[in-house]
């Protein structure tokens, strides 16, 4: 039906464009639309670590860590299982800024949800189900939005709180287990959605999931990840446990060198 209809368009528009050619010499042609953006995409399951690898690749030399201030290469890359970050695991306040204030990675997360929980023992401290759920790609720290199945990341220069844009992002996922409800969206500066992926199901017992992209310059100025089909909860069991909703979580974060927006 979009076909047809953009052919149909498309016609009337000859039509009207020959019509007017006819009695004023002056008519313009059109413009040429400006083709879509269509970045490459990273994904794997089961042994992740070669897609994990080919992104960083993707993505360049050196990894930087925490090193303030925009650098001239390479990525940055969250794994959750810093030090500095002891003091808020299993608990529902870790700071939304973390990783651009106290490590200064360029990466803010927001949420519509309550907070967020970096977490050593597999969230089986809200749900015991949850220790055979999850499992980590870096050990032992995984990571979830609370409340909420949501979160955003947006991107500043790293240690900086100006407006920050990267080439790509990617994200390894624990226990994706229905197949296009576990995505990362991808927007512009101006809020505009450049690209949707899905991340692919879990192959096998390790339930591990990669899905990143890469644009050819530095054009995203914010991510969504939508985990799975509903939050984590007391009484929220996965559906591989009986439960109605399927419950993701996240472990690594590999991501461009943020840019300052011009």
């Amino acid at each position: 039906m979009h076909i047809i209809t953009r052919a149909a368009t498309l016609l009337s528009l000859a039509t009207l464009s020959a019509l007017g050619a006819c009695g004023d010499d002056s008519v313009s042609e059109p413009s040429p639309q400006t083709p879509p953006i269509t970045p490459a995409v990273f994904s794997a399951t089961g042994d992740i670590q070669a897609g994990v690898d080919a992104f960083r690749a993707a993505l360049g030399e050196p990894s930087n860590g925490g090193t303030a201030g925009e650098q001239p290469a390479g990525r940055r890359e969250i794994s959750w299982d810093g030090a500095g970050a002891n003091p808020f695991n299993n608990k529902n306040d870790f700071p939304a800024a973390f990783f651009n204030t106290n490590v200064k990675s360029g990466a803010v997360f927001t949420t519509p949800g309550t907070g967020f929980r970096n977490d050593s023992l597999k969230f089986s401290e809200l749900n015991a189900e949850y220790a055979t759920e999850f499992s980590a790609f870096s050990p032992t720290k995984i990571f979830s939005p609370i409340g909420s199945n949501v979160m955003d990341v947006l991107f500043q220069v790293a240690g900086q709180p100006s407006p920050a844009e990267v080439t790509g992002f990617g994200v390894v996922f624990t226990d994706v287990d229905v197949a296009g409800k576990t995505t990362v969206e991808f927007f512009d500066r101006n809020g505009l959605s450049l690209a949707l992926i899905q991340a692919p199901v879990r192959s096998n017992a390790a339930g591990l999931s990669f899905a990143g992209a890469k644009f050819n310059t530095a054009i995203v100025a914010r991510v969504r990840i939508t985990l799975g089909t509903g939050a984590l909860g007391a009484n929220v069991n996965d559906v591989t446990a009986a439960g109605a909703v399927d419950v993701v979580a996240v472990d690594n974060f590999v991501y461009g060198e943020p840019r300052a927006i011009k």
